[in-house]
C-alpha cells in the first residue's frame, strides 16, 4: 500500500477530526439525551417558507439563472438584504461590502488563508470556537491568548509572536453568546480590543453567528459598528464581520456572509474564484426569498423556544449539579459552559456518561488552542425540550457527584 504521509503537505499534519462532528453521530441514537451538537432544532426550520421559495423559483423565468453559474460576490438581492439588516445594528455598508460564502465556516477558512503565513500568530480567546481553530490550523499559525481583562500590553503580544517566528495578524472572537461558553464581551472589552488592534495594526475577525439570538439583557453594538462609528465609515475599519443564516433559517443551505472594507472583499472574491467559483445560486435566491418575507418572525419564533430551553438548563444545573462545579449564564445563543473540579477530565466523563447515563456533551479541552483545561465541557440546549433537559442534567449531575466522591 502506498505511504501517502511523505507526499502530503506539511500542513496536513495539523488537520484534526472535529470532536463535535463525531459526536453528532450520537444524535441518531434514540436512547441518548444529547447536549452535544450546537445545531438548531429542525422542528423550527421554516420549511413551508422554503417550499414556497423553491416553488416560486421553479415556476418563474428566474429558474434559468437560479441553476446557472453566478458571480463570485454573491446574489445581489441577498447582499442588499444583508446590508439593510446589519444597518439596524449600526453596521452602515453597501451591498458591495457584503460577500456571500458557503457557510460562515468557509469565511473562516478564507480569512485564515488571507492573513496567516506559517508561524504568524492568531489571537484567540481561551476557550474559542473549535471550528475556527480547525480552519486556521491549515495555514500553520501559532496561537496566543486574547485577554481583554488583564494587563497585557500590545508589546507583549508582539514580542511573543516575534519569538515564535512571525507577526500577530488578527484577533478572532465571538462577541455575543460565544461558542463554546455562551459569554458576551461587554462594551468596555470591545473598545479595549479596538484599541489593541490599532496598536498592533491587525485585523479583528468578529464571528457573529449568534447575533440574532439574544433572549434577555441589553444589546451591545457589534465591534464593527463601534469601529465604523469611531473611524467614520466602513472603508476605514479593520473589523471583518462574519454572519450566517445557519442558526436562524437553515444550516443545510450553507449560506454565510462577510461584511468588510473593499480591499478585503476584493481578495475574498479572488479566493472564491479559485476555490468554488460561487456559493449555490439557487440556495442564495431561496434564502433571500425567505428572509425578505419573514426573517423577523422566524427569529422571534426560535428565540421564544430557545430561551425557555436555556432557562430549563440553568434551572436544572442549579438543582442537580454538585456545589463545586460552576457554569456560565448566557443571555442568548445555544451554549452553557461547565467547569468541573480540578483533576477531572471531560473526555473520560463523556465515555462514562454515554455508557451509564446515556447523556452526551462536548469535552471542553478541544476548544483550547493549547489543549489544556480538560475539566470543562460544553452543553447545548437547542435540540432538547425542557423535560429532556431536566432528565439529562439530573443524570449528569449524579454522574459528576459520584466521580467527585470516588476521587475524594
Amino acid at each position: 500500500m502506498l505511504d501517502w504521509e511523505h507526499i502530503f503537505a506539511t500542513r496536513s499534519g495539523r488537520m484534526r477530526a472535529s470532536e463535535i462532528r463525531e459526536l453528532l453521530k450520537l444524535l441518531d441514537q434514540p436512547d441518548i439525551i444529547s447536549f452535544a451538537g450546537g445545531i438548531p432544532d429542525p422542528a423550527l426550520f421554516p420549511d413551508a417558507a422554503f417550499k414556497d421559495a423553491y416553488s416560486d423559483i421553479f415556476s418563474s423565468a428566474q429558474v434559468g439563472s437560479a441553476l446557472q453559474y453566478s458571480v463570485s460576490e454573491g446574489y445581489k438581492p441577498l447582499r442588499e438584504w444583508i446590508a439593510r439588516d446589519v444597518a439596524k445594528i449600526g453596521i452602515d455598508c453597501t451591498p458591495d461590502n457584503v460577500f456571500i460564502t458557503s457557510g460562515s465556516q468557509q469565511a473562516l477558512d478564507y480569512l485564515g488563508k488571507l492573513f496567516l503565513s506559517p508561524k504568524d500568530t492568531a489571537l484567540v480567546t481561551w476557550p474559542t470556537y473549535l471550528g475556527a481553530l480547525s480552519a486556521f490550523n491549515a495555514y500553520e499559525p501559532n496561537y496566543d491568548q486574547l485577554s481583554l481583562n488583564g494587563n497585557r500590553t500590545p508589546g507583549a503580544y508582539r514580542d511573543t509572536a516575534a519569538k515564535a517566528g512571525g507577526a500577530v495578524k488578527f484577533a478572532y472572537l465571538s462577541a455575543d453568546f460565544s461558542n463554546p461558553t455562551g459569554e458576551t464581551i461587554e462594551l468596555a472589552g470591545r473598545e479595549k480590543l479596538l484599541a489593541l488592534a490599532d496598536e498592533l495594526d491587525i485585523a479583528i475577525l468578529e464571528d457573529a453567528a449568534y447575533q440574532h439570538l439574544r433572549y434577555d439583557g441589553q444589546a451591545i453594538p457589534p465591534i464593527m459598528a463601534l469601529d465604523i462609528a469611531r473611524n467614520g465609515g466602513i472603508e476605514n475599519t479593520r473589523t471583518i464581520y462574519c454572519g450566517s443564516f445557519s442558526k436562524t433559517l437553515a444550516p443545510g443551505l450553507r449560506v454565510g456572509f462577510v461584511v468588510a472594507a473593499m480591499p478585503v472583499i476584493r481578495k475574498l472574491v479572488l479566493m472564491k474564484q479559485a476555490a468554488d467559483l460561487h456559493s449555490s445560486t439557487i440556495n442564495q435566491i431561496a434564502i433571500e426569498h425567505v428572509a425578505s418575507r419573514g426573517f423577523d418572525a422566524q427569529v422571534a419564533k426560535i428565540k421564544a423556544v430557545y430561551s425557555k430551553r436555556r432557562d430549563a438548563m440553568l434551572a436544572a444545573l442549579d438543582k442537580y449539579m454538585p456545589k463545586n462545579t460552576t457554569w456560565t449564564r448566557p443571555e442568548g445563543g445555544m451554549f452553557v459552559w461547565v467547569t468541573l473540579p480540578e483533576g477531572m477530565d471531560g473526555a473520560e466523563l463523556l465515555a462514562k456518561s454515554i455508557a451509564t447515563e446515556k447523556v452526551a456533551f462536548v469535552p471542553g479541552k478541544a476548544f483550547y488552542a493549547d489543549g489544556r483545561n480538560a475539566n470543562t465541557l460544553r452543553m447545548s440546549f437547542s435540540c432538547a425540550d425542557e423535560a429532556m433537559i431536566d432528565e439529562g442534567i439530573k443524570r449528569l449531575g449524579r454522574l459528576i457527584s459520584n466521580a467527585i466522591r470516588a476521587a475524594a
